[in-house]
């Protein structure tokens, strides 16, 4: 590594990106590992001094995530769900469907002695509660601050920031890259990913719908496309996920309200009554993503810098941040040796485990958009036989379920396998 010009500051750990993944594997720090000196690079101006109960404003808008139940267990033992739950709606019902087809599956979170199968969050809600909960611990937050270069090797990683129109050099053990996949962060350290292209986008809104959603979500699938219900809040309104070939995406995106609401209706039909209203819409590319070694010296990638999936089965940040909480339980075991912490040897144990829930949730998820995005011909007979066979058998319809609330490879809420 080159020398720095500048005066050089040192933690143990520097986690870019202080968004749901960063701070959660911070959070995750600072309970587990306090002894270690762990510093966050976040580029949105938020404020971590700001109380969540008076800078939260809940907007009819707002992206939201779904929550697997193993994911609030991780919260609990973060100390942060008490809060969380103010805010978040619970799933105790799921649906999945083919329109005009016979296949139905239905999971009900009393089959399985817990109060839900998952949870809808504003994703602003969970940020602001995450950053308020790592105030009160001696994370050091760099925010509004950017990364201007990185070097990392053997003896960890050497980082330029730029806060307040001043730049500084951070001297770190490890280099944590929890910004997604489009920071640029990730191919500048010389890391490239594997790109899946599905030739789908996905449209995401808040919709309101005649019927109380009675805290049920819906995943129905027609003609090649997929459309998800998660109940938001409000006893009418729904996070729609609506994912769709890549050619329609401009068109539904441009459609006048009565419009676009019609033919989700046509695609969705009328189990919950008229579609009544439809918020800002949004929308983004899917595919699959991967890099196939996500450490190197000094470096770990993590979340969707490290993976990223198609949201068929809702799984992307619940993998992601069982993967965090492993990585935080392994810094944790070598806190004493803080020297080996950007070692690949040392992390070695970390990457193995999680790797297989990746493989398995990237299997999963993979087959789920091939069978499902079949318009007609054997594949879709074949989902449609699956669908029944899931409703009455009760084993395989448990193994599911499980899956999607994020019990099924995790003993302990904080990622030990």
């Amino acid at each position: 590594m080159s020398e720095p010009a500048c005066p050089t500051r040192h933690c143990d750990v520097l986690i870019v990106g202080g968004g749901m993944a960063g701070a959660s594997l911070a959070l995750g720090l600072a309970r587990q590992a306090p002894s270690l000196g762990v510093a966050v690079v976040e580029s949105s101006p938020l404020d971590p001094s700001v109380d969540p109960q008076t800078r939260f404003q809940p907007s009819y808008d707002a992206r939201a995530t779904a929550l697997a139940y193993g994911s609030r267990l991780i919260y609990e033992d973060l100390g942060v769900w008490p809060e969380l739950a103010r805010a978040a709606t619970p799933i105790e019902h799921v649906h999945v469907s083919s329109r005009g087809r016979p296949g139905t599956t239905r999971m009900h979170a009393s089959e399985h002695g817990t109060d839900a199968l998952g949870y809808v969050v504003d994703n602003a809600w969970l940020g602001l509660n995450l950053v308020s909960a790592l105030r009160e611990t001696a994370t050091h937050w760099l925010c509004p601050a950017r990364v201007v270069t990185a070097e990392t090797g053997s003896t960890g990683a050497q980082v330029l920031v730029e806060q307040d129109g001043e730049q500084q050099w951070w001297q770190a053990r490890l280099l944590v890259v929890a910004d997604g996949g489009r920071s640029g962060l990730r191919e500048q350290l010389g890391f490239s990913a594997r790109r899946q292209d599905y030739g789908q986008h996905a449209l995401v809104a808040t919709v309101t719908t005649g019927e109380p959603h009675l805290n049920q979500a819906y995943e129905r699938f027609a003609d090649g496309a997929a459309v998800a219900l998660l109940p938001h809040r409000e006893s009418h309104d729904y996070a729609l996920v609506w994912t769709m070939d890549s050619a329609e995406i401009e068109r539904r995106m441009a459609l006048g309200t009565d419009a676009f609401l019609s033919e989700l209706q046509e695609r969705f039909g009328w189990r919950q009554g008229r579609f009544e209203h439809v918020g800002q819409r949004h929308s983004y590319p899917l595919a699959l993503e991967q890099v196939a070694s996500p450490v190197r010296p000094g470096v770990v990638l993590v979340g969707n810098a490290a993976h990223s999936l198609h949201p068929v089965a809702g799984q992307g940040f619940n993998l992601a941040l069982r993967g965090l909480m492993r990585l935080s339980s392994r810094l944790a075991e070598v806190a004493d040796e803080p020297a080996s912490l950007g070692q690949p040897e040392t992390l070695a144990p970390y990457v193995a485990t999680h790797q297989q829930d990746v493989d398995a949730i990237v299997g999963f998820s993979d087959s789920l958009v091939r069978v499902f995005s079949e318009k007609s011909g054997f594949p879709g007979r074949l989902r449609d036989l699956g669908l029944a066979a899931l409703d009455a058998a009760p084993g395989p319809r448990d193994w599911l379920a499980q899956r999607n609330m994020g019990l099924n490879t995790r003993r302990s809420s904080l990622g030990h396998d």
